[in-house]
């Protein structure tokens, strides 16, 4: 299962609170593609019905079911550029 480092725990929580969305709103990332390498990034006020969810520090991550097979031995990171903007980075998870 996806994991969340520290940076990225706060960045989604920090997304989602920023954003208004009512209180168990979480970060939704939906597979782009076919190659399992592209995600697509929203916010959701619930999971869909087959998606996988992620608590961890307080974020909540909704995995739709190809971003959860794709995304299953993997860690989400983020990072904020000079300009204040948040990306995140998919890495191999530490064993």
């Amino acid at each position: 299962m996806l994991t969340l480092t520290d940076a990225a725990s706060l960045a989604v929580k920090e997304i989602v609170d920023r954003s208004g969305a009512p209180a168990g709103s979480g970060l939704r990332i939906d597979a782009e593609g076919d190659t399992g390498t592209q995600f697509a990034v929203d916010i959701a006020p619930a999971p869909e019905e087959r998606d996988a969810i992620v608590e961890q520090a307080g974020a909540r991550v909704y995995l739709a079911e190809e971003a959860a097979q794709a995304l299953d031995d993997k860690t989400l990171d983020a990072r904020v550029d000079e300009d204040g903007r948040v990306a995140f980075d998919v890495l191999p998870q530490r064993i």
